[in-house]
């Protein structure tokens, strides 16, 4: 075989399987880290809650709740009736609906606002000529018309709980450089299907382990786009620079900036705000290209920043790297299945010493595996539910490797595409016992055709390792295989039945989610 060619390969999987290994490791650090700090944090802003429930109506702040929409059919008027029934003192809780529908959302829209106000609510519907910013631009606009000290935001596929006002604004009064706090996202419909459910253990993971590691240690962190409240003085600080639509994750790169001029962000894992989960591969595809493009749009234009900053520590700024480049997994998991079966071939017939040095390799790559599994499992448990969370693991490994093409091409339109349209997740309105379909199509492409070549290429290579008497190395084409073609073949374009709105908030919400968490333990 060709030298170069021989270089080639070493190298590629070299780097792929060193990649892999350093954020899974990067994992366990995260997972340390907080339970460091985990018990001591939660007691304390459980105690600082409990005192300020006792102050009078005249103490809580004005607090703007920022609905940003656009074509929502079937969610927009349970978002609005859920924000609406937050518990808060009257007078000083301010409703702003930005939205920028152009279907019969807006009539939906109007009819919810108009039926809020007539019940007293203080609701009003901001619109715009075009979507210019998009998400970013709605909330801007938003932002200079609001009354509000503290603004809090939520996106149409959420339901925030009515104490989660009370719970929130406690822990940003009286920390005047606080910046934003972020609630944890909880899950409307995690038992709608195996995708869902694998998404939510996915989504435990990050808010349960990496939010709270992050926060409690002195580490940069990001507002997640809904569920939380920003201090209106820290987006209008000129330092910071307000709203930008220059990325897709516009709440990731504020968040940042905020945090490069002096600001804090906290996170309270004990103030859940349920949102549905996408319920088909194809949403759930268009989220994950958001947040993998976004992601990497603003390292390319924040880490020079992060990395010239005085005031950062080497273990602020190297957190920041691996946080913000988290996506680049997907490129380095896809570069992994490809190169796996010629790399087998030089193992066994070009230097049986690489052979030896394979197994050293692929250790590597067991233990970082074995990260995000043990970490989302643990998440599971410290939110109260056990262990329960390992039987969903193979379900989640399938899936993020399945995702692994779609994202990888999302973490390549990043690295040269600045800004881009803003492509919502298409929500059905689904509940964990009644399902339902959207009325929009998300974006398709012919992606799918690849992750099933791809997983026919993954099948043969695990036939290849078998055959080879390379069981154990086997297990993860096999994974390979499964997720490529599952995730390939529910990818295929479809007709969408039109399904009805929701007309109301059901009453299933407003007494599954309408009563405090328990304090922290």
């Amino acid at each position: 075989m060709n030298p170069f060619l021989i270089w080639l390969v070493v190298l590629t999987f070299g780097m792929a399987t060193g990649c892999l290994a350093v954020y899974g490791l990067h994992l366990y650090v995260l997972l340390f880290l907080f339970r460091r700090r985990s018990k001591e944090q939660r007691a304390s802003q459980h105690d600082i809650i409990e005192s300020f429930a006792s102050r009078p109506d005249s103490d809580w702040p004005v607090i703007t709740s920022q609905i940003p929409l656009f074509n929502e059919l079937q969610v927009a008027r349970r978002v609005m009736e859920a924000v609406a029934l937050m518990d808060y003192p009257a007078g000083q809780h301010e409703i702003q609906v930005l939205d920028d529908s152009n279907d019969e959302t807006r009539e939906i829209v109007d009819q919810a606002a108009a039926d809020l106000r007539q019940r007293g609510y203080d609701v009003t519907v901001v619109r715009r000529a075009d979507r210019r910013g998009y998400k970013a631009g709605a909330l801007a606009i938003g932002l200079e018309q609001c009354r509000g000290e503290f603004v809090s935001v939520f996106d149409a596929d959420f339901v925030p709980p009515t104490n989660f006002l009370r719970r929130a604004v406690p822990l940003l009064v009286d920390a005047p450089d606080l910046a934003c706090l972020q609630g944890r996202w909880a899950h409307l419909n995690e038992g709608e299907s195996w995708l869902t459910k694998a998404q939510a253990l996915g989504i435990d993971g990050h808010f349960a382990i990496e939010q709270g590691a992050r926060a409690w240690n002195g580490l940069m962190m990001n507002f997640n786009g809904t569920a939380g409240i920003w201090r209106k003085a820290a987006i209008d600080d000129p330092d910071v620079g307000g709203w930008s639509g220059d990325t897709l994750t516009e709440d990731l790169d504020l968040s940042y900036r905020a945090q490069l001029a002096g600001w804090r962000i906290d996170y309270c894992l004990d103030l859940p705000c349920p949102a549905e989960l996408p319920g088909t591969v194809p949403a759930l595809k268009s989220q994950q290209r958001r947040w993998a493009t976004g992601s990497i749009q603003v390292s390319c234009k924040l880490l020079p920043r992060i990395w010239r900053h005085g005031k950062l520590s080497f273990g602020q700024k190297l957190e920041a790297t691996l946080h913000l480049t988290h996506y680049s997994v997907a490129l380095w998991m896809l570069m992994l299945a490809v190169i796996a079966r010629p790399m087998l071939l030089l193992a066994s017939v070009e230097s049986p010493m690489l052979g030896q040095w394979l197994w050293a390799i692929w250790i590597a790559v067991c233990v970082s595996a074995v990260a995000p599994s043990l970490t989302y499992a643990y998440a599971r448990h410290s939110l109260g539910g056990g262990f329960s969370g390992i039987r969903t693991i193979p379900s989640m490994l399938v899936v993020g490797m399945g995702l692994c093409v779609s994202n990888a091409a999302a973490v390549l339109r990043g690295m040269v595409l600045k800004g881009g349209e803003f492509v919502r997740t298409p929500k059905s309105g689904s509940l964990k016992s009644a399902r339902q379909s959207s009325s929009y199509r998300p974006l398709q492409d012919n992606l799918w055709l690849v992750e099933l070549a791809l997983g026919v290429y993954c099948g043969l290579s695990f036939v290849f390792y078998i055959t080879h008497f390379k069981i154990f190395f086997s297990i993860f084409l096999f994974l390979y295989a499964v997720g490529f073609l599952i995730i390939g073949w529910k990818s295929k374009p479809t007709t969408t039945p039109k399904a009805g709105p929701s007309p109301e908030a059901p009453d299933e919400l407003r007494s599954e989610h309408a009563e405090a968490v328990p304090a922290a333990g």
